[in-house]
């Protein structure tokens, strides 16, 4: 037996009227017989043996049964039941828990140490393997959900950057491409914990980012990234802007044009439209070559 078998109990209201009956005949033979001890012993022997096998199980619970080392079967309905008292009876929780990991420091793909922790929702699905199958279920999905978490976080990196060819080759990173991430961590979880017949509900990363001794440096280069790519941006745009300036001015015949007059034109037009700070007009009275 290595699955979960769900067994059915007797009703616990049956055992209990017959527990009443034997007690008020343990009374009625001490007050015919006279007898003290043969009436207190019947009562105390019906009262130790059949309250020993009465539980009750609660809404999205169960009792795990096993006799003398052998498992019986799972009880999974819920109410007041009554078993033989020799079975041991384990309480296991069926319902949905959270698990928020401590976060953790690791390294992703490329190498950078980066702080991560995961949320997991999960329950017990196969009671049998939940109670023999590890020792400690609950202390299990921690430890393999903290071991799956490292194993994720060096499958990809925290970002791309344009300047990283590796990054450059995956498309898929931890800050970005969360929903790839997610699945393949819920994936990645699932089939550790399949062993101890846990169900992963869903699982997702609760927290991201670079470890503090390099979250400066990283933040620094985050920003020239962006810098740098903003001013790719302005400068296509002004060469664009300067391109359609001249031919326009030329079409129009609004003003001819030399070698040194349109290289004028594009350096004013370039500084104008790419400088951080507004342009100050100055009036030239005389030539444009004076």
């Amino acid at each position: 037996m290595n699955n979960e078998k769900q067994i059915s109990a007797r009703s616990g209201y049956g055992a209990l009227v017959i527990l009443f009956l034997l007690i008020g005949a343990g009374i009625t033979l001490i007050v015919l017989t006279k007898i003290l001890w043969m009436g207190l012993l019947l009562m105390v022997i019906s009262f130790l043996t059949i309250m020993v096998g009465f539980f009750v199980v609660n809404p999205n619970n169960s009792r795990v049964m096993t006799l003398f080392g052998e498992y019986k079967g799972t009880v999974k309905d819920n109410g007041f039941f009554w078993i033989n008292p020799f079975y041991k009876k384990q309480k296991i929780s069926l319902r949905a828990r959270n698990f928020d990991s401590e976060k953790l420091k690791v390294n992703d793909k490329i190498g950078n140490p980066i702080l991560i922790s995961v949320i997991l929702v999960w329950r017990v699905k196969d009671t049998y393997k939940a109670a023999f199958d590890v020792n400690d279920y609950e202390q299990f999905v921690k430890v393999q959900t903290d071991a799956a978490v490292r194993k994720l976080a060096g499958m990809y990196p925290y970002d791309n950057f344009a300047e990283d060819q590796l990054s450059m080759e995956s498309n898929i990173t931890l800050r970005s491409g969360l929903d790839e991430v997610n699945e393949a961590l819920e994936h990645e979880i699932a089939e550790r914990l399949s062993i101890a017949g846990i169900e992963v509900m869903e699982s997702r990363i609760g927290y991201l980012a670079y470890a503090p001794e390099i979250a400066n440096a990283m933040l620094k280069r985050q920003q020239a990234v962006a810098v740098v790519a903003a001013r790719k941006k302005i400068v296509e745009g002004a060469v664009g802007m300067v391109e359609d300036a001249l031919v326009k001015l030329s079409q129009h015949d609004v003003v001819e044009f030399d070698e040194d007059k349109k290289a004028s034109m594009v350096s004013n037009l370039m500084v104008v439209l790419c400088s951080d700070k507004e342009a100050m007009p100055v009036i030239n009275a005389g030539t444009l070559n004076s």
